[in-house]
């Protein structure tokens, strides 16, 4: 397993006054992918950008917004990513979501192994993209 095996990226773009009822869009991905066993996510704020609606959302002192961008990072094997993928779309809503092989290299201290066998996916390096 030193050689890492295939995993996928799901990226999933929104604006950070994007709500799930109630609860924040973020919460709610993040939520929805720990209660069902990803292997990790991250949510990061941009500094600015623009969507469907091509206005630029910043972070600029003066034109402070309300609506920065924001993405959803998380990688995780293929089977795991496929059985979820359906509830994050739905949660999404207007949100572009993508889906990208990588090559997952590390994963915390002898998790690697446990992370790709779990679903059955192992690979040898430079296994990803090929298939």
């Amino acid at each position: 397993m030193e050689h890492g095996g295939r995993g996928l990226h799901v990226q999933v773009f929104f604006g950070e006054s994007d709500h799930v009822g109630h609860t924040p869009r973020y919460e709610a991905l993040l939520q929805y992918l720990r209660k069902e066993g990803a292997a990790g996510a991250t949510v990061m704020r941009g500094v600015a950008g623009f969507g469907a609606n091509s206005r630029i959302h910043t972070a600029a002192i003066l034109r402070l917004s309300l609506d920065l961008p924001m993405v959803l990072h998380w990688i995780d094997s293929p089977g795991r990513v496929e059985r979820l993928l359906p509830g994050l779309k739905e949660l999404a809503g207007s949100g572009i979501v993508t889906v990208s092989e990588v090559r997952i290299l590390t994963y915390g201290e002898g998790r690697l192994a446990h992370l790709l066998d779990e679903e059955g996916e192992t690979g040898e390096a430079g296994t990803a993209g090929k298939g």
